[in-house]
């Protein structure tokens, strides 16, 4: 975050690597998207409105098609194209963006700002990334938008922007993001695995907790708060214990597998 004259600038910059964010032959038109949504969650998760957007690019095997999506996702959002870079390589393509919003409201929300007592709420269900890949994998491309096309919540982000004590997009897994923002905000965030709402059959619940890539937003709201928000209350912030998350009233730790590790 950037103070400029009397308005707060947002910045932030994800990369994607083939063979990790995106499958190798994938539709470089979904690729293209799913750069763009992903940062603009990143604003979404601090109230911003995304001023525009500057990209790095390594030429792959279907520019073309990059750029169709590129102009779709762009214009989807209403977010211009400011400039960035491009380059030649060998080997999986990486792609870089970075994203520049202007915060609506001051604080901005951030990741360590929870509260012991405070409900801890989320936008929507988790685990529809897991599945799209899964048919994105198997070859049932209708079936895979959630993985390929990413909604980015940033009404949402918006009119929470006043009213929340912490937030952050789930981009790694419920648990690992959960985890995260209770060790920023120095509390333990106790989680009600049966409140979560997933997207997947109910024996692979345990799974949808920890796959990322869903894009929904992890806040917290005083006691007594309502959400002003479709959303859905899955547990409480309370003093810090131990461990940074409590699931069932079981304590978790990062041996427990929470979520995406970067490596």
């Amino acid at each position: 975050m950037l103070d400029f004259g009397g308005e707060t600038l947002v910045l932030t910059h994800d990369a994607m690597a083939e063979g990790v964010h995106f499958q190798p032959g994938q539709d470089p038109a979904d690729v293209a998207w799913k750069l763009v949504a992903s940062n603009l969650s990143d604003l979404a998760a601090k109230g911003a409105e995304p001023l525009g957007v500057l990209i790095g690019y390594q030429f792959g095997a279907d520019d073309e098609r990059f750029l169709t999506g590129l102009s779709e996702v762009l214009e989807h959002y209403g977010v211009p194209l400011l400039g960035g870079d491009t380059i030649g390589g060998e080997g999986p393509q990486v792609l870089g963006l970075t994203a520049l919003g202007r915060a609506t409201h001051r604080p901005v929300p951030s990741r360590s700002g929870a509260q012991a007592g405070d409900g801890l709420w989320i936008t929507g269900p988790v685990g529809a990334a897991m599945l799209g890949f899964e048919a994105l994998r198997s070859g049932a491309v209708a079936d895979s938008g959630a993985f390929r096309r990413p909604t980015p919540r940033l009404e949402e982000g918006r009119t929470l922007a006043p009213l929340v004590s912490a937030m952050m997009d789930v981009s790694d897994g419920l648990l690992l993001d959960a985890s995260r923002m209770a060790l920023a905000s120095g509390v333990t965030l106790a989680i009600d695995s049966a409140a979560v709402p997933i997207a997947t059959p109910e024996p692979r619940r345990a799974e949808a907790l920890r796959w990322g890539e869903d894009y929904q937003l992890l806040f917290t709201l005083p006691a007594g708060v309502k959400a002003p928000v479709p959303a859905y209350r899955i547990g409480t912030a309370v003093p810090s214990t131990e461990t940074p998350v409590l699931l069932d009233g079981q304590p978790l730790s990062a041996e427990s597998g929470l979520g995406y590790e970067h490596r």
